[in-house]
């Protein structure tokens, strides 16, 4: 049977049973998924929103979407630079004093105080491309001296936001080396802080304000901010995560006393976000359609066709195995499908995963965008098979 967005109903059928049989397995308690093709939306709440309770899970249910902030990041900042307020290569010193005369280390593994001088500045580019040369390193924890020191100082990516306010969270910035130098390698998740304290500063207002001006207000994205106001925290699930031991789930964040439950003291361009299905589809359907939301430019093509391009050489790409293969990259604050090699991997798509379990991309070729919502944090870089069954099954629901 035939729909006018083109996908099978049928089809549409047995995606709900793959994705509802996790949680009947009791591998999520809940979940809502999100399939568009061609203006036609299909929405799926099941389960409910917290283990062995009663209240269901919701299509407005507020997700905590961490790392899915990272393309409105670079939306935000593609924006300011459309109006010249920001440039692409220009050296972000100007705005960003403390990362002024950088210094790096001469080896990952070795001491904070073996160093050399940047070859150059750190330029927006690298903050949008990650390749500003510090981030998350992929190694158990305290294996080399630059991740102790990152820890200790409140800076080490994670699901949570960051503790200390923006200058406070600068200043301790600025006080490490690089581990690499300034365009050399892709790091994950630290540009994209960085990124938001720099359009704060260059449009003279907080993060959270120039986002809701200039994305949330004009795409209806009423429920997205940095925190969840207290009338709309019923909506807000808990979230859990594998107990290392037991590998049962455990409770990560409780709405009761939530991280999110109130303004953070850093609002986070990497991961700060929560959000519901439909206001992030209002964001990936701009995306979509070029910069474009009804009678709302958010963006030019031009910004939107150059953000989903690839920007990163092979060799960075093979550095950063664990999040890319031969099949992907990464543009301007999102991951982009460069070869197809199984049902979802359509070359041009593009989006992103968030670590405590959402998953969101926009498919230019078929017109087409997929959300997942749950929230159990990730165990790991590599998608879980959750992720992996809905963007299968989202894709086998194409009937035409």
């Amino acid at each position: 049977m035939m729909s006018t967005g083109g996908l099978s109903k049928e089809r549409l059928g047995r995606m709900h049973n793959v994705m509802a049989g996790y949680v009947e397995r009791g591998e999520v308690p809940g979940l809502v998924t999100l399939v568009s093709r061609r203006g036609e939306v299909h929405v799926d709440a099941i389960g409910m929103k917290a283990m062995g309770g009663s209240d269901p899970m919701e299509r407005d249910t507020i997700f905590r979407i961490t790392s899915m902030t990272k393309p409105i990041t670079a939306a935000a900042a593609m924006i300011l630079v459309e109006e010249c307020k920001l440039r692409l290569d220009e050296p972000v010193d100007r705005l960003l004093p403390e990362l002024s005369n950088r210094r790096v280390l001469r080896r990952l593994d070795g001491p904070l105080d073996d160093i050399v001088p940047a070859n150059r500045q750190i330029t927006l580019r690298d903050l949008l491309t990650l390749r500003l040369g510090i981030g998350a390193v992929m190694a158990p924890p305290n294996q080399y001296p630059i991740q102790k020191a990152i820890a200790e100082a409140g800076l080490a990516p994670g699901p949570n936001p960051p503790a200390h306010p923006p200058d406070e969270w600068m200043k301790r910035l600025g006080s490490l080396p690089l581990i690499h130098q300034p365009g050399e390698r892709w790091m994950y998740h630290t540009g994209s802080d960085i990124l938001g304290v720099l359009i704060a500063r260059a449009a003279d207002q907080q993060l959270e304000e120039f986002l809701s001006e200039r994305i949330f207000q004009p795409l209806g994205m009423k429920d997205t901010g940095f925190h969840v106001p207290a009338a709309k925290l019923k909506r807000l699930p808990p979230s859990y995560m594998t107990h290392r031991e037991t590998g049962t789930l455990t409770v990560h964040d409780d709405p009761s006393c939530s991280r999110w439950g109130q303004p953070p003291a850093f609002q986070s361009g990497g991961g700060g976000l929560v959000s519901t299905i439909d206001d992030y589809l209002a964001f990936c359907q701009m995306m979509l359609n070029k910069g474009r939301y009804g009678r709302e430019r958010i963006l030019s093509r031009p910004s939107v066709e150059l953000m989903t391009s690839d920007q990163l050489t092979p060799e960075q790409k093979a550095e950063a195995s664990i999040f890319f293969d031969d099949k992907s990259s990464w543009g301007f604050g999102v991951g982009i499908t460069t070869r197809r090699d199984s049902l979802a991997t359509v070359p041009g798509r593009f989006g992103w995963d968030g670590a405590v379990g959402t998953s969101g991309y926009s498919d230019p070729k078929e017109d087409m965008v997929g959300i997942l919502m749950t929230q159990r944090l990730m165990d790991s870089p590599v998608p879980p098979n959750v992720f992996v069954d809905f963007w299968t099954s989202a894709y086998q629901s194409i009937d035409d």
